[in-house]
């Protein structure tokens, strides 16, 4: 492992500064030049401690860290003559870096499921915008321009959810130079992060969450024929062939806007099935043409060609992870629809890492030489259950 080394790392400190060499480090992480394992805790630690007047004091203090010293060490005894600020900043990157990484390995799902909606809200009123007649377009000469108003239409948002976690580095593990140790508490931060979110957005796009909530009243994100809902976007369509996702299409046609009373018209379109449908999904979205297959029964069968692939022009985004099945306890079922202008996560803040200050009293009751706090809140709301239909994928 080729670590960034001591002297070249207190040259560029140096030569660039603090702030400046902060951000070529950052900017050399996020463009994968330089990756969280190329350095090393020790290293940094002896590069860019320093005390008061500025000198490099880091090595002496590494040294002082070996328990067999009597005298012992502690950045509180030292108070302000040291400064640990560029190490911690640095090392925040690093671990920012690592566990950035991992939280989107683990929410593969994420954005492709909902629109992420900045807000500083924890739960908000959302009205809508009041039905136009289809003669808009006629304004009369020297007429005026009619006005689109908030209606009495308005969804409620739930209550945003912070979760987060903190990864220590210890003086152990500045002494041993454990960096492989601390990226490994970062990578588990950042997979715990994402995982979390990701069965959270995924709790509502499959509906074993329902947090849609219009003009007061809470409702299913899907209900069938039967149910007694004010919509139907879900059925039994076992998925086949080309045909099922042609049914599913055409439910769009029974489900309207509430508040124009015009067609839901979907924009992108997504497919997503659980892993033992994604073999089938991709056969059927990628074949170049579709054969009729027929007089099985009577033991002379024929075959004919019937045309080119029906969902080629479409523009279906196949989606699948083991996550479907494990949330919807499904091998069978599937979900097709516009997610994105169905779900939304109001999002108060994305995963961030703040550190602790410098000469806390974790630094002297658990040797935690640097602390890096990483959180995330927001939560997924519902916000137009007509643009996505589900089927069991299985009868009864």
């Amino acid at each position: 492992m080729a670590y960034m080394k001591t002297a070249k790392l207190r040259q560029l400190y140096t030569k660039a500064g603090p702030s400046r060499c902060q951000e070529l480090l950052t900017e050399a992480l996020a463009d994968g030049s330089l990756k969280p394992e190329d350095f090393s805790l020790r290293e940094m630690f002896e590069a860019l401690v320093v005390d008061e007047q500025g000198n490099v004091i880091g090595g002496d203090l590494v040294r002082m860290m070996d328990p067999r010293k009597s005298a012992g060490f502690s950045f509180l005894e030292a108070g302000a003559s040291v400064s640990t600020t560029a190490f911690s900043n640095i090392t925040g990157q690093i671990v920012y870096s690592r566990m950035l990484e991992e939280y989107k390995r683990a929410s593969p799902l994420t954005d492709s499921l909902c629109t992420t909606i900045p807000t500083v809200l924890s739960g908000e009123k959302i009205p809508g915008i009041s039905g136009l007649s289809d003669d808009v377009e006629n304004v009369g000469e020297g007429k005026e321009y009619p006005h689109a108003g908030v209606s009495e239409e308005y969804i409620e948002t739930p209550l945003t959810i912070k979760s987060g976690l903190i990864v220590d580095v210890t003086k152990e593990a500045v002494f041993f130079d454990r960096t492989g140790l601390v990226l490994r508490r970062a990578a588990d931060t950042g997979r715990i992060l994402g995982v979390n979110k990701e069965k959270r957005i995924l709790d509502a796009a499959i509906g074993t969450t329902n947090n849609y909530k219009w003009k007061g009243t809470a409702y299913n994100t899907y209900y069938a024929t039967g149910d007694s809902g004010p919509w139907t976007n879900k059925n039994t369509i076992v998925f086949a062939d080309w045909t099922d996702v042609d049914t599913m299409d055409l439910l769009f046609d029974g489900l309207v806007d509430p508040v124009t009373g015009e067609p839901i018209i979907i924009g992108g379109r997504d497919l997503l099935v659980p892993s033992a449908l994604r073999s089938t999904a991709a056969r059927l979205l990628n074949a170049t043409e579709i054969w009729n297959v027929g007089n099985i029964a009577a033991g002379t069968p024929y075959y004919n060609t019937i045309g080119g692939n029906p969902l080629a022009g479409r523009g279906i985004n196949l989606l699948t992870s083991p996550m479907v099945k494990a949330r919807s306890s499904s091998a069978t079922a599937w979900w097709y629809g516009d997610f994105k202008r169905a779900f939304a996560y109001m999002e108060n803040w994305p995963i961030t890492v703040v550190q602790a200050p410098s000469n806390n009293e974790a630094e002297f009751n658990r040797d935690i030489v640097a602390q890096f706090k990483a959180s995330e809140r927001g939560v997924v709301a519902v916000m137009e259950p007509r643009y996505v239909t589900y089927s069991t994928g299985a009868s009864g």
